[in-house]
């Protein structure tokens, strides 16, 4: 396979341009590619006036090494993709079949590795299934009736099913787990083009089904979920694990006991720590989400307010302020919404989401700032739970139970607004006007409000005077690392720490990567159950 890289067309093109192309790089004729597979598409939107189609695609001719004597360029070579492999079995017996607790990307992807390759894994959700899941979430946007234990953070699929579902990565990926994991997306309903795009995703609409969709798969092959169900405990002898404990009444025997818990399982974190478990506070990051109209962004970046080849532009932008905080935006969505992401009572925390159309009047990303343990004033290991939870549940007493919104130019001056601009706010829960600054150390405060000006002198009209702020984004990615060894354990032999909530993701591709990097170390180590 000839792999031909930087591969450059117009916007739009079509196929046969493409092939067109492709064969002249190759100096042969259309004819003589036998087939092609696009690898990676990304947009060059350098010069607005002539955008550009990257590609990155792999060619099959006849005589490869003759034509590639003739070709002299550094971008065209012979390749050999790596397929993702999976470790033989152990020899180690298994009493019982594993249990995995949490059922999002990380959860869902050792599940079904675990389940494909005859070890019947059980698969425990605090939460429940996908749709009725959707209709407890939307009652709480519409009536502000909280269930602490189904919400956007808890139940089939995990955090990342209300988002805007990107399938990006920044994780290294040798062996192939990347492509697995949106081989299976793919093979579960998903468009095929999130093979090859390079900022892929999903959309809230997309993943409800998608996860149902995989759930089914596990269960053709052994697996077993159990939703309504909380782990709430476990024993341990020895050092080594034993059983486990479920919605603190019942107790199922357990050698094997994946934490895919995600990272808002606080109370769960809570147990873990009283039971012996290892872990120490982490990093992460604080602020608001920024909704600016789309046309607007669009402009900016693509150099026309609607593109109907391109679709709703998205950004991403970071900046170093001098006392050394870094800001950042981040889970941009584009034509997306700002949701009531909360899952605890008395406390408000914001998110995120889109669905596929990406279609909504404005785009929103969060506004963040990171944090560190020193930053906590506190060296226990919960540390970060407890400063996520003093900044929620200032959000909630401002907002008296609504999400907090401020125009950017009420918020430099620390004055709650009291109208809006020309930007309506797109919100999934009901809001109010309230100062954020009140929630925030002045610290964060300052830093927030010097990205945004920064970031003007990237994406015009970025600062805004109305630009619409809401609060608070506390859920970026877990406070906790849950300390596990080279075979993927904690100090309790048994127990496999897995995922964004045991501080190894940040996302939904990573997280699901990390369920199979799990999914392996169990395999290499045990037996199956056929």
């Amino acid at each position: 396979m000839i792999e031909i890289r930087q591969l450059k067309l117009p916007v739009p093109h079509t196929e046969q341009e493409l092939l067109k192309k492709a064969a002249k790089l190759l100096k042969i004729s259309s004819d003589q590619i036998l087939s092609y597979t696009i690898r990676k598409q990304s947009l060059d939107a350098r010069k607005k006036e002539q955008l550009q189609y990257v590609y990155t695609i792999d060619v099959k001719v006849k005589k490869e090494h003759k034509i590639l004597q003739k070709v002299d360029n550094k971008n065209i070579t012979l390749t050999n993709r790596i397929r993702y492999a999976v470790p033989p079995s152990g020899t180690l017996p298994l009493r019982d079949r594993p249990v995995i607790a949490g059922s999002g990307p990380a959860g869902l992807y050792c599940g079904y590795l675990l389940a494909k390759h005859g070890y019947r894994p059980l698969i425990l959700e605090r939460g429940e299934e996908a749709a009725r899941r959707l209709e407890k979430v939307t009652a709480f946007w519409n009536t502000g009736n909280l269930d602490t234990q189904s919400n956007v953070q808890f139940g089939e699929g995990g955090a990342g099913t209300f988002s805007d579902g990107k399938l990006n990565t920044l994780v290294k990926d040798p062996l192939g787990r990347n492509q697995k994991v949106l081989e299976l997306f793919v093979e579960a309903g998903a468009p095929s083009e999130i093979l090859y795009l390079q900022k892929p995703h999903l959309g809230t609409d997309l993943l409800i089904t998608i996860v149902q969709n995989i759930r089914r798969m596990i269960e053709d092959m052994g697996g077993e979920f159990r939703f309504s169900s909380q782990l709430t405990g476990f024993s341990a002898e020895g050092g080594c694990l034993t059983e486990i404990e479920v919605n603190y009444e019942e107790w199922i025997p357990a050698e094997v006991l994946v934490l895919a818990v995600g990272h808002s399982a606080r109370d769960t974190f809570s147990m873990l720590y009283e039971h012996g478990l290892q872990m120490n506070a982490k990093s992460f990051a604080v602020g608001v989400r920024i909704e600016h109209p789309q046309a607007m962004i669009n402009k900016a970046l693509y150099g026309t307010e609607l593109n109907p080849c391109l679709g709703a532009a998205s950004y991403k932008v970071t900046h170093q302020l001098s006392a050394g905080r870094g800001v950042y935006s981040f889970c941009m969505c584009p034509g997306g919404y700002v949701v009531n992401a909360s899952s605890e009572e008395n406390h408000l925390a914001v998110n995120g989401m889109s669905y596929h159309a990406r279609d909504g009047r404005n785009a929103n990303s969060a506004m963040i700032v990171t944090v560190t343990p020193e930053d906590y004033r506190d060296s226990h290991p919960l540390a970060g739970v407890a400063f996520q939870r003093n900044l929620e549940s200032a959000a909630y007493s401002l907002g008296q139970g609504k999400i907090p919104v401020q125009l950017f130019w009420d918020f430099k001056n620390s004055r709650t607004s009291s109208c809006l601009g020309d930007i309506e706010p797109q919100i999934k829960g009901a809001w109010t006007f309230g100062n954020l600054r009140d929630i925030f150390p002045a610290c964060i405060s300052s830093s927030l409000e010097s990205g945004i000006l920064a970031f003007e002198r990237k994406i015009p009209g970025f600062s805004r005077p109305d630009a619409l702020l809401s609060g608070v984004e506390s859920r970026t990615s877990s406070p906790v690392r849950i300390n596990r060894n080279e075979e993927f354990m904690s100090n309790i032999r048994g127990i496999y720490p897995c995922g964004e909530g045991a501080g190894y993701a940040g996302g939904i591709t990573s997280a699901a990567m990390d369920g199979l990097k799990v999914g392996e170390a169990i395999i290499k180590k045990f037996r199956n159950l056929e």
